[in-house]
């Protein structure tokens, strides 16, 4: 398979001496032709300074990063008519309509389609003749969109795609972007809709402090990660759970990667107790979960708290 991004050791450091600021530290990426790549992660993460330096707007402080097999600053006039890029805030100018913004940008393009085709495909030809500046944030991230779908471009660099847009508007994007995979356009797209995420991506990094936490298809990253049962503690000690590791609180977490073996010993026990398990819920590991967790270092601590953890004697003693 044909690699369009690869990166590797890719550092941004801003500021020098002790107000220098590392915002990507020493991060890998491989992104396959016609893959759909989600770069995730929260505020000030290193997301849109990954970007930056992929798309060639900024040169890395350190390492390499290669796009179709070139250097995206160095070799732009060969990389840039390949590549469409729809930033977080296009920026376009108010007083133009629609239909002139988008000849404004055509004419930027090495290999343009025309406006009326790509209008067709963001579901904007009706609004064609109005300014941009009277445009719902919904509206204008379609058009945002069309201008980087005017250069028919083989890689696509989506910045929160469909931010602002309403749910039907934004499943005909996702519905858009599908087709643009199934033609065989790669994409990196960055967003906080883990279900978009989870709908479009066939690879999914989640990044954190500047590196990557995590890296993999959804079922790889879900699986990683365990499921939850949660109940307010029953006052009598609980049975082993073997595999299982227990928070014994007020409330009791088991974190658990055989939810279903779990939670059918722990009611077979309940009820061999008669005990009624009051607040009881079973969560499945979910993107979410592991976002979340990363996004607050819990699985940090949970990896810490993993090599010494109570085992079933100690929380024998804890109950």
């Amino acid at each position: 398979m044909t690699t369009v991004i690869t990166a590797r050791g890719l550092r941004r450091v801003y500021g020098q001496g002790d107000n220098a600021f590392e915002a990507v530290k020493g991060i890998d990426l491989d992104v396959a032709e016609g893959e759909v790549f989600a770069l995730l992660g929260t505020n000030g993460a290193g997301k849109t300074s990954t970007f930056d330096l992929l798309e060639g707007l900024s040169a890395p402080t350190a390492g390499d990063v290669e796009v179709f097999g070139l250097d995206p600053r160095r070799d732009r006039k060969l990389v840039r008519p390949q590549v469409g890029i729809m930033l977080q805030s296009g920026g376009l100018p108010a007083e133009l309509t629609i239909a002139e913004t988008l000849e404004m940008w055509r004419g930027t393009c090495s290999n343009p389609t025309t406006a009326a085709a790509v209008l067709a495909q963001v579901d904007l030809t009706d609004r064609a003749d109005v300014r941009v500046g009277s445009l719902s944030g919904g509206e204008r991230r379609r058009v945002d969109l069309a201008c980087a779908l005017l250069g028919q471009p083989r890689l696509l660099f989506l910045d929160e795609p469909t931010t602002g847009l309403d749910p039907e508007s934004r499943r005909a994007t996702w519905k858009l972007l599908a087709g643009l995979k199934a033609a065989g356009v790669t994409m990196v797209l960055t967003t906080h809709y883990l279900d978009e995420a989870e709908a479009l991506a066939d690879t999914i990094a989640i990044m954190h402090k500047g590196r990557i936490a995590r890296r993999g298809t959804l079922r790889d990253i879900v699986d990683e990660h365990p499921a939850r049962i949660v109940f307010d503690h029953p006052g009598l000690e609980l049975p082993p759970l073997r595999g299982a590791r227990l928070d014994p609180q007020s409330r009791v977490t088991v974190y658990t990667h055989d939810l279903q073996a779990h939670l059918s010993e722990l009611l077979a026990w309940a009820g061999a107790h008669r005990l009624r398990l009051n607040g009881l819920e079973a969560r499945a590991a979910s993107l979410e979960s592991v976002f979340l967790d990363i996004a607050t270092d819990e699985t940090d601590a949970n990896n810490t708290a993993e090599t010494s953890a109570p085992t079933n004697d100690m929380i024998g003693a804890q109950l």
